[in-house]
């Protein structure tokens, strides 16, 4: 028997064809996010691994739609699949093989079924979104978007009962987690006709969009992503908290997911000018180990 037929009998999954369903959103899953698939199947135990697929599947899916195509089009197929989803929940039934894992996932843990329903609920922020006048600007971004999106899969990793200390923790992590992304994607955004730093940021440090968007090298521009970097840095480390507050068997998995946005903010601070032109990617090698050491830490902890 392979790894993942244990996890889905370890998470209680025997109906055939839902099994079938799981494993279509697993390769699904794999296609799109390879090192998340492995990470997942590595460092969590299996009770847990069809779950945190599910909500990985569902995501993408939503994000999908929030991503494909003109605004307006977006706008409508966004609000069909609000419903579609809403819909599903309240009758605690679908016809679509794709919802049904997620169904069947909020039976195993409920908690799951109100952080669906806070992201489907925050979509509009990510639609809506213009760029940033100001740092408190992001601050609600991230209240408002970030922190729903990153809830749907961490809901599975918290601890049970009262999820109030972790979520909070959870808000500190994202926050570093969603600057450091604006920072890393920048010169794609803005490609994209996005501009994802605050424009009060880049007055305070004498810098325009035009420097930005011409890949201008410039001091102030490294004064600026340094900046950003640096404050990326500092709630990282504060964030870490949130790995003391889950459960011992969902730690390895918890740290690796801090642990490769520190590969990435110190790959992206190793050549700063370089983000005006692409995306940095965390150390090979770095991430290989941090995922060799967690994978060692979980085997421990499952005996």
């Amino acid at each position: 028997m392979s790894r993942w037929e244990r996890a889905l009998d370890a998470a209680g999954v025997h109906d055939p064809a839902l099994r079938a369903d799981y494993g279509r959103q697993r390769q699904e899953v794999a296609r799109y996010k390879r090192e998340v698939a492995l990470a997942t199947a590595l460092l969590l135990p299996g009770r847990t691994v069809p779950h945190v697929i599910a909500a990985a599947a569902f995501m993408h899916r939503t994000d999908t739609i929030l991503d494909s195509g003109p605004l307006a089009g977006r706008r409508a197929a966004s609000a069909r699949w609000r419903q579609q989803v809403t819909e599903s929940l309240a009758a605690g039934r679908t016809d679509d093989p794709e919802l049904r894992p997620l169904l069947n996932s909020i039976d195993a843990h409920p908690a799951l079924r109100d952080r669906v329903l806070d992201f489907l609920a925050a979509t509009d922020a990510d639609l809506d979104f213009s760029g940033f006048a100001t740092e408190q600007d992001y601050q609600a971004y991230v209240d408002g978007y970030s922190l729903p999106a990153f809830m749907v899969v961490a809901a599975l990793l918290g601890p049970d009962g009262d999820q109030s200390a972790y979520r909070a923790a959870c808000r500190t992590y994202i926050d570093a987690s969603q600057r450091l992304d604006f920072v890393n994607d920048l010169a794609e955004d803005l490609a994209d006709g996005r501009l994802t730093l605050p424009e009060q940021t880049l007055r305070e440090h004498g810098v325009t969009r035009a420097d930005l968007e011409h890949g201008r090298d410039l001091p102030t521009v490294r004064a600026l992503l340094g900046d950003q970097l640096d404050l990326v840095d500092r709630t990282l480390a504060e964030g870490r908290t949130v790995i003391g507050l889950v459960p011992a068997v969902h730690r390895p998995m918890v740290r690796c997911i801090v642990g490769v946005d520190e590969l990435t903010s110190a790959a992206a601070r190793a050549d700063q000018g370089a983000l005006l032109r692409r995306s940095a990617s965390p150390s090979k090698p770095g991430a290989l180990r941090l995922l060799g050491r967690e994978y060692l830490r979980a085997r421990r902890l499952r005996g």
